[in-house]
């Protein structure tokens, strides 16, 4: 958990700032359920992973009970999207190591929603 809240805090305060309001629309790609967004939605997908990461950096600093179920719901989302990513955009072998990176997450989703914050 300790990775993941670095992770987020990471993506709250560096990342999504620069990505959003830096990087040129011309460059911004942002990837929602595995299917990738360019321009101005990318911009828009942006923006909601800047709430996204902002809520979970918020439940993990206050320790919010929530955060158990809608991080879990979070990396099977990303799961999700790692599958459709790689069926979409890879060939032969390459589609179906995106379900063991899938998996992983999953795992992880299962772990994380385990784990119970107090």
């Amino acid at each position: 958990m300790n990775a993941i809240f670095v992770f987020c805090i990471y993506m709250t305060f560096i990342y999504l700032p620069w990505d959003v309001l830096i990087k040129p629309v011309s460059e911004d790609e942002e990837v929602w359920f595995g299917i990738l967004f360019n321009g101005w939605l990318a911009k828009v997908g942006g923006v909601m992973h800047w709430v996204v990461y902002s809520a979970l950096t918020f439940g993990f600093w206050s320790m919010s009970r929530w955060l158990n179920l809608w991080g879990a719901l979070y990396l099977l989302q990303v799961a999700l999207s790692m599958v459709v990513w790689g069926w979409l955009n890879s060939e032969g072998a390459g589609a179906w190591t995106s379900f063991v990176v899938g998996g992983l997450f999953v795992t992880g989703a299962i772990v994380f929603y385990k784990s119970r914050l107090k």
